[in-house]
């Protein structure tokens, strides 16, 4: 192979595994605690980038009122970060006694992620009129000018609801380039999702196009166990996972996910494997 050749490889492998990504996590269902989970969450992946000398960076985040995410962007860019998570969106569930629990029950609470990718060459057109942006004022950490200056923005895409925000930036137009770049990344995915439903009765099959409703992983604390229901197994050691020690389930995901059937997803039998 010549190297004319080895670069058109190495490109078209970078289209379909770019080294970049949007990761989402918003919390679901449960209140407070899911915002304390959807931080937990948030933060093992954070941690993980750091584990691979990738760079992460928080783009927006809505803070509950103890401190949790309800909702929080974070670019992340380094080597194979799409290839080694994109099979980490859909319903992450989390069963503990919270601390505010007077009587010992254990809750369960949700958060969801998305993994978006974002490609250099995108076939996303996105038309001027049919966005709505609006400007205010960044809130807290960023220093004085943040909060003086009207350089948080929030892009709505009028056709599909689409809503986005860029805060992290002290420029107003950084933030509208980041925002910018998350609107595209989901009408990208959105579309994908489409034409994979279009193409295939096994959504499964398709690189990046997990259901973002499907309940894929559960933190069980009491059991000091995470399982992953769609390939049935499961590791314990919960302390190191949230820590960003994910590698193994992500290792394990490469290799059963892609042929996994399309009723997969329901908690079954599982061995544990320790770490």
């Amino acid at each position: 192979m010549d190297w004319q050749e080895w670069k058109k490889k190495e490109n078209v492998e970078t289209e379909e595994f770019p080294n970049e990504i949007i990761l989402e996590v918003r919390a679901g269902a449960g209140g407070e605690e899911a915002a304390l989970f959807a931080k937990e969450i948030a933060n093992m992946y954070i941690l993980y980038a750091g584990l691979k000398n990738w760079s992460a960076k928080i783009l927006y985040a809505s803070e509950s009122s103890l401190g949790g995410y309800k909702e929080v962007a974070i670019e992340m860019r380094g080597e194979k970060v799409f290839e080694k998570l994109r099979f980490e969106t859909g319903v992450h569930r989390i069963q503990r006694v919270p601390e505010t629990e007077k009587m010992g029950r254990v809750h369960t609470s949700t958060a969801s992620v998305a993994i978006l990718p974002i490609r250099k060459k995108t076939k996303m057109e996105i038309k001027p009129t049919d966005l709505e942006i609006e400007f205010s004022r960044s809130g807290g950490a960023g220093g004085q000018n943040v909060n003086k200056v009207e350089t948080a923005v929030r892009i709505i895409h009028k056709p599909t609801g689409i809503d986005v925000r860029s805060t992290a930036e002290r420029s107003q137009l950084k933030n509208r380039e980041n925002a910018m770049r998350i609107l595209s990344a989901k009408l990208e995915v959105m579309k994908e999702e489409e034409e994979a439903a279009k193409h295939s009765l096994n959504r499964k099959t398709q690189i990046g196009t997990a259901d973002r409703s499907e309940k894929i992983r559960t933190y069980n604390i009491l059991q000091d166990r995470v399982t992953d229901h769609r390939i049935k197994k499961s590791w314990h050691n919960i302390e190191k996972i949230l820590k960003g020690e994910i590698e193994p389930i992500l290792d394990a995901m490469k290799g059963y996910l892609p042929t996994m059937p399309a009723h997969a997803g329901q908690a079954g039998d599982d061995k544990p494997i320790r770490q």
